[in-house]
């Protein structure tokens, strides 16, 4: 193991190798702040990060976490995130980070899924009363006589921390582990720190696609931290800047994208009380004109495709959109230590011009699923499967819609993608979502429910007439629905579910499930 002194941020490797480089190298310069209307600013340095989160570490080891323990925490971005993150971390716990937009079964799913046997709580947020969510979520937390926990629906969960405020006998304030920090000397913190290694688990990232449960995916201290160098001389951070963290750092977006590369540069994370602008609440479909137009503006690279499994983007294109290809950038490009292949259902790498699944593997690819056995998702060379499905156009290769998403009608095959952007491009219409509903004759039949704009009456008669004008007719819905922006059907994730998308329209329709 190396020295302290000779560990920079930039030569770091391991997540307590950054954390003291960090505070070693830029001290007392602003780490992250949150700001907002309704707050007051609240705002930590480097070296505040350090020395708070090893008293919160040396709390945990007091109280029996170690390697390899797995501690969850609830918290929107801000310094409460990094410190709670900070501290797991740094003594080989690991971090699982739980959505503040969680709803309660949602929430018991994820609870019981992760096996984490302790959680750390943000009280308030947005809002939101988190102890009252979990007593909802877990009535036993309401009932209860004591703190040491036994509730069959999540057998593992041994102990709750919040944050402040009045809380009911299950439930442990702050102090739990800060009062007993001293217990455990700066030197063992130092030793348990060395024996953390880039082959331990560092975080576990909970997510859901538009048609699945929730799924834990394992990342280690060795890609996270390489991935913090290379997102951030990629995208050219600079130390002492000031940069705003526009997604959720409980995702990767955010996590992967600001909090860690901003880290390791020296910059500033600029949190704001609501980090997921409307434009995000169509994250997995195509944006609004207006949303597009204003992503288009923002600074290179522009990145194509990424996912929780491969640590953020893993690709980038040298233009914003290509023509016909909606939803991300061109693939012109990937990142460094990732090897990807466009492959049809046997494994084999597809030809110019053909269509097949892109499949990834390389250093910074999770090591795997939560609970799921690795041949669920991996090939047997050791390929990750994303479900989506790409078109090698030479050296390029375009995103044309996840596998479980293509509709399949009159023996065709339609991208929700490439329709959704036909609709929006319409005047009056702010969002379309396209899916295939069963139909007897033909398979799937493709329908859409369609957000207006403000103040716009919808003609769907007019409507169809134009997209038969622009597409082929087995790409036009047969059927559509208008739905208001609140009806538009969401999962925790933050994303668009189809699945329940297909469900109202089902409904709306008329048709039998």
């Amino acid at each position: 193991m190396d020295s302290d002194a000779a560990i920079t941020p930039a030569t770091a490797k391991t997540f307590p190798q950054l954390i003291r480089a960090a505070a070693a190298t830029y001290g007392d310069a602003l780490s992250i702040t949150l700001v907002g209307d309704t707050i007051p600013d609240d705002a930590m340095s480097f070296r505040e990060l350090d020395t708070r989160s090893a008293e919160l570490a040396r709390g945990l080891l007091a109280r029996g976490v170690g390697k390899g323990s797995r501690v969850g925490f609830i918290s929107g971005n801000g310094p409460f995130f990094a410190l709670m993150f900070a501290a797991i971390g740094r003594i080989g716990a690991v971090a699982v980070p739980i959505s503040t937009l969680i709803k309660q079964n949602e929430l018991v799913r994820v609870l019981r899924q992760s096996d984490v046997s302790g959680l750390i709580v943000q009280r308030t947020f947005l809002g939101n009363d988190y102890v009252a969510r979990l007593c909802e979520a877990l009535p036993d937390l309401a009932s209860g006589t004591g703190p040491d926990l036994r509730i069959a629906r999540t057998p593992y969960l041994r102990w709750i921390v919040a944050s402040e405020g009045e809380v009911p006998a299950t439930i442990l304030g702050m102090d739990h582990l800060t009062g007993v920090a001293a217990s455990v000397s700066e030197e063992l913190l130092r030793e348990v720190e060395a024996e953390v290694h880039t082959t331990d688990q560092l975080i576990e990232i909970y997510t859901s696609g538009s048609m699945a449960l929730p799924k834990g995916v394992k990342h280690n201290h060795g890609p996270a931290v390489f991935r913090a160098h290379f997102m951030r001389e990629i995208s050219g951070i600079q130390r002492g800047k000031e940069y705003n963290c526009f997604l959720p750092m409980f995702w990767v977006g955010g996590f992967m994208m600001s909090l860690m590369p901003n880290w390791e540069a020296g910059a500033t994370t600029v949190c704001s009380e609501r980090t997921l602008s409307s434009s995000t609440m169509a994250m997995g479909s195509v944006l609004p004109e207006e949303d597009l137009a204003r992503m288009s503006s923002a600074p290179k690279p522009w990145w194509g495709l990424g996912m929780s499994e491969t640590l953020g983007p893993y690709s980038y294109g040298d233009e914003f959109r290509a023509k016909g290809y909606p939803v991300c950038a061109p693939m012109d490009h990937w990142a460094d230590r990732y090897e990807v292949r466009i492959a049809d259902e046997a494994n084999q790498q597809v030809g110019d011009g053909e269509i097949g699944e892109l499949q990834i593997r390389g250093y910074p690819v999770t090591t795997g699923l939560h609970k799921i056995e690795r041949t669920e998702h991996f090939t047997d060379d050791g390929y990750y499967h994303t479900g989506d499905m790409c078109l090698v156009d030479g050296t390029r290769v375009h995103f044309i819609g996840r596998g479980g998403d293509m509709i399949k009608t009159a023996s065709s095959n339609v991208s929700p993608a490439e329709v959704e952007m036909e609709m929006q491009a319409l005047e009056g219409i702010h969002s379309a979502y396209v899916v295939g509903l069963p139909d007897q004759e033909r398979g799937e039949l493709v329908v859409a429910a369609v957000v207006p704009r403000d103040g716009v009456t919808l003609d769907f008669a007019a409507i169809e007439a134009e997209l038969r004008r622009r597409m082929s007719s087995y790409k036009v819905p047969r059927a559509y629905v208008e739905i208001a922006r609140e009806e538009v059907p969401m999962l925790h994730s933050n994303k668009v579910s189809k699945r329940l998308v297909a469900k109202l329209l089902t409904e709306r329709l008329g048709r039998a499930s």
